[in-house]
């Protein structure tokens, strides 16, 4: 992913095989993201739900909810640090980082707007999601 032509980092989506983008919520997948540059984890947790917006609509209550979730899962990170998120498929959705778990919820409607972010049709980076689909 790069922003202004600056690489923020690489993504990696690890699914079985069969998977099946339409379905991507109902299904398990572990997306992985190695950054290229130091952000603070509370501007991707910012980010995150601006994104999420893009995939759905949810109340401020859940997005307040979710935010405070993702403060904690997402901690400031330097150049090759690694966040994974797993989910299971049915709303159970667990954050690592550098394979220290950070978080942990069980939501499906987080976790299909959350993983939207790169495997929705409204995501804001298709050449990006068209990669880790395996299609670009």
């Amino acid at each position: 992913m790069r922003f202004f032509g600056l690489r923020v980092y690489e993504a990696r989506l690890w699914a079985p095989s069969g998977f099946e983008p339409a379905n991507y919520a109902r299904q398990p997948f572990a997306l992985e993201l190695i950054y290229d540059r130091k952000l603070e984890g509370e501007a991707i947790a910012e980010r995150s739900v601006a994104e999420m917006r893009r995939v759905g609509s949810f109340s401020e209550p859940q997005a307040r909810q979710w935010l405070l979730m993702m403060k904690k899962a997402f901690p400031d990170v330097a150049a090759q640090d690694r966040l994974l998120g797993l989910t299971d498929g049915a709303g159970d959705v667990s954050f690592f980082h550098n394979g220290r778990e950070t978080a942990r919820i069980q939501d499906a409607e987080y976790a299909r707007l959350f993983f939207g972010i790169w495997l929705s049709d409204q995501t804001s980076e298709p050449g990006l999601r068209a990669a880790l689909l395996g299609k670009g």
